[in-house]
């Protein structure tokens, strides 16, 4: 039977990447993500949730999250979850779950609400829209 353990995550960085290397060589880079969950009730009150994830990623990806990502950036992530477990010194079982990312989109916040990112055109935001005849695109050059 087949099964599916696949993470998509957008949130900003609560830390710092930090860059550790294995006995091996191999790199390996942690970090903290936030995303926020947002409802309304019934009666029109507005709620917002923080979660945090703890974000680890391998080889080149590590680091390149650790050449370019700063806390408070906005990103996209794909991963799977992967959890571990040791004894602690007094004896008892400690259980993590990380987000082991294998996909990382660096994503920017639009200059007119911090809170919100910038993820394509948005519906009334004309301002947003690509012209042609006044803009330069990097792939076609000068308009």
């Amino acid at each position: 039977m087949r099964s599916v353990n696949k993470v998509i995550l957008i949130g900003n960085i609560t830390r710092d990447p930090e860059l550790k290397q294995t006995a091996s060589g191999q790199s390996i880079v942690t970090l903290g993500l936030a995303t926020n969950r947002e409802w309304a009730t019934q009666d029109g009150q507005k709620h917002s949730l923080a979660e945090y994830h703890n974000l680890v990623a391998w080889g080149n990806l590590a680091q390149i999250c650790q050449k370019y990502l700063k806390k408070g950036k906005l990103i996209y992530v794909e991963g799977y979850l992967k959890t571990r477990s040791w004894d602690s010194p007094e004896g008892a079982k400690i259980f993590k779950t990380e987000v082991v990312i294998y996909d990382m989109i660096m994503l920017e916040k639009r200059a007119n609400d911090s809170d919100e990112s910038d993820m394509g055109y948005m519906p009334g935001d004309e301002n947003n829209l690509f012209d042609p005849a006044n803009d330069f695109d990097p792939m076609l050059g000068a308009a």
